[in-house]
């Protein structure tokens, strides 16, 4: 919403228009989400998320956390299956992962905003 200014925003004329203006209104059909998968395994961009064999998003990043010492995840999920605590399977390597959603940060900050 600050990247389009009020007036474009209720107007339109800018190149995605019509899309951006129906999820505002009616918002995101996707929403971003941290996962954490069981073990040791790594999701990459571009892996499955699954619950019960369906497809409902798509995995974006992965990679190994040292300071959580465990791989982690972020990706996109259909918003009806993105509230923090839902397990899932991630896709990896042809076999489903067994992964959680997480609220992001990862990590919490430890700076203090005065």
């Amino acid at each position: 919403m600050w990247s389009i200014g009020k007036d474009r925003r209720a107007h339109g004329g800018f190149p995605g228009a019509d899309v951006v203006r129906k999820q505002i209104a009616e918002g995101a059909p996707r929403k971003r989400v941290g996962l954490l998968p069981e073990g040791k395994s790594i999701a990459r961009e571009g892996s499955e998320i699954a619950i019960a064999g369906k497809v409902v998003g798509k995995v974006t990043s992965g990679g190994f956390a040292p300071t959580l010492g465990r791989a982690v995840a972020m990706g996109y999920v259909d918003k009806a299956h993105a509230a923090n605590g839902t397990k899932l399977d991630l896709m990896v390597r042809g076999k489903p992962v067994p992964a959680e959603i997480v609220p992001m940060p990862f990590v919490k900050h430890a700076y203090y905003r005065g």
